[in-house]
């Protein structure tokens, strides 16, 4: 439950400890949260970062969760609500594609970024319609409207993933679930390691910094940067000069 400050004080991410989740962790944390759950797959990432929250003063719980197991989903998810509230739930699951059109990869890239994002935001939903509140922040991309050659296949499940999380923002109105499409464009990151940055290129501090904001303001879709909400009016071809 949030404190007497309508502040949040538990945090759940779903997908590991990516630079965005994790930058947003670290602010939360410095702002009251003392109780933060990485669900992820086991690894050395997700140690190092129960190590840093818990040295900023959060009490870390960790989750085994593989976005392919989507028949696992609502038992390792809703153990995790089982123990106590979530206020917030960062759905942050994500592998990046290429356009070299190879079927088993294509399908990877689906089932991370759309398929076991989307089953793990229905769970998180549905936990947090029973405790009658709760922010869910769904990460989507830039490039969900905007695929260009190089990224169409990361694209076109984060357009799915989009159009779900707007949809399901919908289905929770009035339920005191307040769901969150956040939009970033290129962010550097581990991610992102090794691809050039085009003109406009963003940090993971700066994206958590924007999910903040969001949230306090309970917007429904935050742009990262937020001229990107502008350009996107544009014609493709103009856009992907500017975002990559």
């Amino acid at each position: 439950m949030k404190n007497a400050f309508g502040e949040p004080q538990s945090l759940l991410i779903v997908g590991g400890a990516s630079d965005i989740a994790m930058a947003t962790a670290m602010r939360l944390v410095r702002r009251r949260v003392r109780r933060v759950i990485l669900a992820g797959r086991p690894s050395p990432a997700r140690d190092a970062a129960a190590v840093r929250l818990a040295e900023a003063g959060a009490t870390v719980e960790t989750a085994d969760f593989d976005a392919f197991r989507v028949e696992e989903h609502a038992k390792v998810l809703g153990d995790v609500f089982a123990e106590g509230d979530v206020d917030v739930a960062l759905v942050a699951c994500g592998l990046l594609g290429d356009a070299d059109l190879d079927p088993l990869k294509a399908a990877d890239v689906a089932m991370v970024n759309y398929v076991g994002a989307m089953t793990a935001a229905i769970v998180c939903a549905g936990a947090m319609r029973r405790q009658t509140h709760g922010a869910l922040v769904v990460f989507s991309s830039v490039s969900a409207g905007r695929p260009s050659p190089s990224d169409f296949l990361y694209a076109s499940a984060k357009s799915g993933l989009d159009a779900f999380a707007r949809g399901l923002t919908e289905a929770l109105r009035g339920s005191g679930v307040h769901v969150m499409v956040v939009r970033p464009g290129f962010v550097r990151s581990r991610l992102t390691r090794g691809v050039t940055p085009p003109a406009i290129a963003t940090s993971p501090e700066t994206v958590a910094g924007a999910i903040l904001d969001g949230l306090r303001a309970k917007s429904e879709i935050v742009w990262v940067p937020g001229i990107l909400g502008q350009l996107t009016r544009l014609p493709v071809s103009i856009v992907r000069r500017i975002t990559g």
